[in-house]
Order: structure tokens, then sequence, then C-alpha cells
């Protein structure tokens, strides 16, 4: 099974349960962005936070201790509008709105998925990203 079937699988299970709301919509939205190949997975979200000149806020997140926030307009720079724009669609909601719910959960988000102050190799990541959306949106 493919890093994007177990993805899918995994994602119906929590829309299944009802515990999909608006952020965990964004962040299964940016798990499903960047599990693919050519996004380089969370190294890949990683990479391009640190290219747009936010590598002091990621590597926060990345590191033990605190999280420094991040705002829905280091958001869109992050991420880029386009990204921000595709993810509120999909969620049906305004790009200010998704923004704002990203600026709220993504530190926390990449924070969890690297416990060890690390970005894990492999898909390891997905089965972690999966379990912070089941508990943060239950």
């Amino acid at each position: 099974m493919g890093i994007m079937d177990e993805f899918k699988e995994k994602l119906g299970t929590l829309q299944g349960q009802g515990t999909q709301s608006k952020g965990g919509s964004l962040l299964s939205g940016v798990i499903e962005m960047f599990s693919g190949q050519s996004a380089g997975g969370l190294q890949g979200l990683v990479s391009l936070f640190q290219q747009r000149g936010l590598g002091d806020k990621v590597s926060s997140w990345v590191s033990p201790g605190e999280n420094q926030p991040i705002s829905p307009e280091e958001v869109k720079q992050g991420l880029g509008e386009d990204r921000v724009r595709d993810l509120a669609g999909r969620s049906g909601i305004s790009e200010d709105e998704a923004a704002t719910h990203l600026s709220q959960h993504l530190p926390d988000f990449v924070d969890q998925m690297t416990p060890d102050g690390k970005v894990p190799e492999g898909g390891g990541w997905l089965q972690k990203g999966m379990e912070f959306l089941k508990e943060r949106f239950q």
C-alpha cells in the first residue's frame, strides 16, 4: 500500500467518525499535499518555509522547546498563496480563514511530527500526523 493509499484510508476512518473539523480538514490537506514524492514529504514542508524566510519559526516547531507562533500572513508566505487558496477551496472556507486556522495548528502539527527534534524519514510521519488529527479534532 502506497503512502497516499494509507493516508486516504486513515482519513476516511476519521471522516467516518465525524471528527473532521475545518482545522482538521486543512491539516489533512497539508498532509496530502506534502505526502507525494514530488513535494518531499514533511521535509518538503519544512524546506519550503525555510526557503521563504521563515526558517527560525519552522525550526522552533521541529526542535524541542517552545514553538514560535506564526501569523496568517506568514502562513500564506510559507505555503504560498496558491496552496492556501487550494486548501481553502477543499475545506469550503475563505483563504483568510484557512490561513488563520493553519496559523493556529501548523506549529503544533509539525511539533508532533518531530518529537525527537528532527524530521522522520519515510512514511512514519504520516501515522503520527493522523494520530495528531484524531486527538486534536475529536
